[in-house]
């Protein structure tokens, strides 16, 4: 049985702010475009966000870069048009996909669009994972019953 493509739609308004995050990373940091280069990026680990054309044609050109995405914990997002991203990276040409690098002057506002599509914090490299409320109360939990044994 083969796994279904599912897109997901994103509001014009956080479609615009990816487009302007990707114009800012372009200037300032560095951006890896179209499918290829992605892939590439993404499999070495070297991708901190990715953005994708919702209207490529056909879709298997970038159906595998979400699953890699997933994979390797890197958010991604979809936007519109492939025009609309090639005009972000400064290119006269359509391009399907685009993967941030370095974000540079983008940074805090691509990490304002992966909060609102994830719908959390994002979590950054460097900074060790922060435990939930229930893992903490668990531990804490624990101590206490063996404190007790003891």
């Amino acid at each position: 049985m083969a796994k279904s493509y599912v897109k997901f739609e994103v509001s014009k308004e956080v479609a615009d702010k990816i487009v302007e995050a990707i114009r800012l990373a372009k200037q300032s940091g560095s951006v890896k475009k179209g499918a290829n280069e992605v892939t590439k990026s993404v499999e070495r680990g070297l991708a901190t966000f990715v953005v994708i054309a919702e209207d490529v044609e056909p879709e298997e050109v970038v159906m595998h870069i979400p699953t890699l995405c997933e994979q390797k914990k890197i958010p991604y997002a979809y936007v519109p048009t492939k025009e609309a991203l090639g005009k972000a990276v400064g290119l006269n040409v359509p391009c399907t996909s685009i993967a941030v690098e370095k974000a540079g002057q983008a940074e805090s506002a691509i990490k304002e669009i992966v909060s609102r599509i994830t719908g959390k914090e994002p979590q950054s490299k460097e900074q060790p994972k922060e435990q939930s409320k229930e893992q903490k109360e668990q531990k804490d939990q624990s101590k206490q019953k063996e404190q007790k044994k003891k």
